[in-house]
């Protein structure tokens, strides 16, 4: 087969040979130099945004810097506002990759990766993917993640599913009937692997149990399941094992960073040393041991369009106390769960679904600061948001046809505008709450 993944990437300006080569060139480096190499690639990116991100210059408070314990901690507070704004110098919104966070932390924002900086990403996914024999270019890919279902925003996401290989599975409508289609494609498609939502795909695996199912005694060719953006729980792990046939593999990313860590086949989380550096915080701002829980903050090592540079990802964590700086493992994360809403004609949706229910909302503007959904009764839910002007009627009518458009006709929502968000024991916001019992 064409490798038409790697082509479009590199038609698309992003330069993946030489992506490759630099993390080739990084994995060389022996442990014993690897600490050396991180400190060398902190100082280069903190010394660059200092010199070229007049935004970053702002929130340090100066144009140098002593002591790596010293800089401040990003959070996305500080990208709420225009993104041009936030670019180092010599790029525009026209030479960077751009992209928007899901929100599921209920902090959404629009960010920018430099494209040598995005290149690296994929060659990390490449290479982790390459652990379980899957290849971008010739895997089939199931896909459960959710979809666009504007006309142009469809195709767009339509057309990279061909270039990528992968069929995609709507993750809007999880019910019985729509699950039973999905069955079908499997018995008729020659999947390599599925990838996707993790709450998806356990409802997936539910229904098999329901039905006494082996996935890979109808589809013969599946190799490896990941899943991805929500907590994966012990038991759940056990269920997919179970009623898959194959391995499965969890993943830690986030879209404005990279993939911040992937479980090899000794089931360690293996955290993504060679683009990032990862540490464990106090409340005080104090690194953690290993084997102590604190907040997971990280540092982009290469990107120089858009500093996160000790930026706190709103998660908790552990690290191994086998961790070496070459092979830090990440023992446990804390938090990242997503609820499923029941709707009154049964149809079932994760949580995620909502991000492209509010997406309309997720101005560049920097009005709607934070967002989270409860689930008050069955056709009844709360939108509350922190912005400093209310909501207006056409903002609303536009959120409302989208809810339509992606979950049912008869709900019933409730703006409510807040001056802050009830956070979790975690310090993060969950975007979807379900208060039913």
């Amino acid at each position: 087969m064409f490798p038409l993944f790697d082509l479009s990437l590199q038609i698309n300006g992003f330069p993946m040979k030489k992506a490759k080569a630099e993390l080739r060139n990084i994995q060389s480096i022996p442990e014993h130099e690897f600490e050396a190499f991180i400190e060398n690639k902190k100082q280069e990116i903190v010394e660059f945004h200092l010199k070229n991100n007049p935004s970053y210059q702002k929130i340090v408070g100066k144009t140098t810097f002593n002591k790596w314990n010293d800089l401040p901690i990003m959070t996305k507070a500080a990208f709420q506002k225009p993104l041009k704004e936030r670019l180092s110098r010599g790029f525009t919104l026209k030479n960077v990759y751009i992209n928007k966070t899901s929100g599921s932390s209920g902090d959404p924002f629009i960010f920018a990766k430099d494209k040598f900086s995005h290149a690296l990403t994929w060659a990390t996914n490449i290479n982790r993917f390459g652990w379980y024999g899957i290849d971008f270019n010739t895997s089939y890919q199931a896909r459960f993640y959710g979809i666009p279902l504007d006309f142009i925003g469809n195709t767009k996401e339509r057309l990279k599913d061909f270039l990528s290989n992968r069929f995609r599975f709507s993750v809007f409508d999880l019910s019985d009937v729509v699950l039973e289609r999905f069955l079908q494609q499997f018995e008729t498609k020659k999947f390599d692997y599925i990838n996707g939502y993790t709450s998806s795909i356990v409802l997936l695996a539910k229904f098999l149990q329901q039905k006494n199912i082996i996935l890979k005694h109808i589809c013969p060719t599946l190799k490896v399941c990941v899943v991805t953006s929500e907590m994966l729980f012990e038991e759940d792990k056990i269920l997919l094992e179970k009623q898959f046939g194959i391995p499965v593999v969890n993943e830690y990313g986030a879209s404005e960073l990279d993939l911040i860590a992937f479980q090899n086949s000794n089931g360690e989380w293996i955290v993504n040393s060679e683009t990032l550096f990862v540490e464990i915080l106090d409340e005080n701002n104090n690194v953690l041991p290993y084997g102590a829980a604190g907040r997971v903050v990280i540092t982009s090592l290469f990107n120089k369009a858009h500093p996160f540079i000790r930026y706190d990802i709103g998660d908790i964590g552990i690290l191994d106390e086998k961790s070496t700086p070459k092979k830090p493992i990440l023992l446990q994360l804390i938090g990242r769960t997503n609820d499923i809403a029941i709707l009154p004609s049964g149809k079932k949706s994760p949580g995620l679904t909502f991000y492209y229910v509010t997406k309309s909302i997720i101005e560049d503007d920097g009005n709607v600061k934070e967002f989270i959904i409860k689930q008050t009764k069955i056709d009844a839910f709360d939108i509350e948001y922190v912005s400093e002007i209310q909501l207006n009627l056409e903002q609303i009518q536009k959120i409302e046809t989208a809810i339509t458009l992606y979950l049912e006709k008869g709900l019933a929502f409730t703006f409510i505008r807040k001056e802050k968000l009830e956070r979790g024991k975690s310090g993060k916001l969950k975007q979807f709450v379900s208060l039913l019992k």
